[in-house]
């Protein structure tokens, strides 16, 4: 993720559940009880196991130092095996062949062929070095949030089990129109949504529905609503945030195998052809985006489906960064309240949207005003 420097790529995730009584004296039993352990058995694929954000060989975690303020700060590290396709069939026709050769056969049984394969397969993996892997774990114990460093749904699989495994709280991935979210009101209004009604109603009946549209329809209202106003979009009771779209977009219709994509990329990301794109039904499925908060300045690509981040840059106030005997807990505070600036602010302009697409004007003022910029 980079908790400590560089950019930052992250899943949001919401817990289920209280807090366990005595939870300071449960989380150090358990996240050491947990902590990374080397592989040791020849025929061990892979290890995962929980590791010092500051010192990734650090599986102790001596005076708690994944504590940071009201945070948890720590790694999860996942060692894993790979062997090369390629070389396991050149190693199996060996192995085929010599077996051949020395019985005096033409043909191998199906037994037979499944035993020399585990045969190779464990010979093979005995010789082969584990790879390593180290994803950043942020956890608000106040909000009930967690942050994971991958969008890789197979890594992100292991860090669900994982973090259940050690602490017992099950996780939900955190998206603004979680049922628990947002106001009751709209629960059902998010269910009856249907696919085409965001540009063109007429063509609402069948496809899809429900909340899995409203993050590709949020990023593409966004992009009519940066262009608005020369970039400044008002939150209601907050002000004024710049939003610009710049770079990349990736836009999308259908679904499945029946899915079209459009990739615009350039200075100005295909601006034409991506309006162009919208025009035919295709939504932004993820876009390069700019964010001025205040002094603040940030840069990150939002993928809709999930509401996740991807390398997002702090374009400021990150003077800390540079130096190297700064306390590194106060340079892990200033980082965390930055993505804090960027999350909560989107999820504001989700918010802002939403009540726009679930009002009585969205069809009779927000349509018409989306089908005009998009014909510019």
């Amino acid at each position: 993720m980079g908790l400590l420097k560089g950019t930052l790529t992250f899943s949001r995730y919401r817990l289920l559940g209280p807090l366990p009584k005595n939870f300071h004296d449960f989380i150090s039993r358990q996240i050491k009880h947990n902590a990374f352990r080397e592989l040791t058995a020849a025929g061990e694929e892979k290890s995962a196991g929980w590791t010092s954000l500051e010192n990734v060989l650090d599986t102790n975690f001596e005076y708690a130092n994944y504590a940071v303020g009201d945070y948890l700060a720590f790694s999860l590290r996942l060692d894993r095996k790979a062997i090369p396709p390629s070389l396991m069939r050149v190693r199996l026709l060996e192995a085929e062949k010599k077996t051949l050769s020395s019985k005096g056969k033409k043909g191998l049984s199906k037994g037979e062929r499944e035993e020399i394969k585990e045969r190779v397969r464990l010979d093979l993996l005995s010789k082969t070095q584990p790879v390593p892997s180290f994803f950043d774990v942020c956890w608000s114990l106040s909000q009930n949030w967690v942050l994971f460093g991958s969008l890789s749904a197979k890594v992100i699989e292991e860090f669900e089990s994982l973090f259940k495994k050690t602490f017992n709280l099950p996780l939900s991935p955190l998206v603004p129109w979680d049922p628990k979210m947002i106001d009751r009101s709209l629960v059902e209004k998010i269910a009856s949504l249907k696919d085409g009604v965001f540009l063109n109603p007429e063509n609402a009946e069948g496809g899809k529905s429900g909340a899995p549209l409203l993050g590709r329809e949020f990023l593409t209202w966004l992009w009519f609503k940066s262009e608005e106003r020369g970039g400044m979009i008002q939150i209601p009771g907050i002000g004024d945030v710049e939003v610009a779209f710049a770079r990349r977009l990736v836009l999308e219709s259908g679904g499945g195998e029946y899915s079209e994509s459009l990739v615009c990329q350039g200075l100005h990301a295909g601006l034409k052809e991506g309006k162009a794109g919208v025009q035919e039904g295709k939504k932004v499925k993820e876009a390069r985006i700019q964010l001025g908060v205040g002094p603040d300045r940030f840069e990150f690509t939002l993928k809709a489906d999930q509401f996740q981040f991807q390398t997002l840059r702090l374009l400021s106030g990150m003077g800390m960064e540079e130096e190297e005997d700064e306390e590194k807990g106060g340079r892990i505070l200033e980082r965390v309240y930055l993505m804090e600036t960027v999350t909560k602010t989107v999820d504001q302009l989700f918010s802002l949207f939403l009540k726009k697409r679930l009002s009585p004007q969205w069809l009779g003022e927000e349509i018409p005003r989306i089908k005009k910029w998009v014909q510019k």
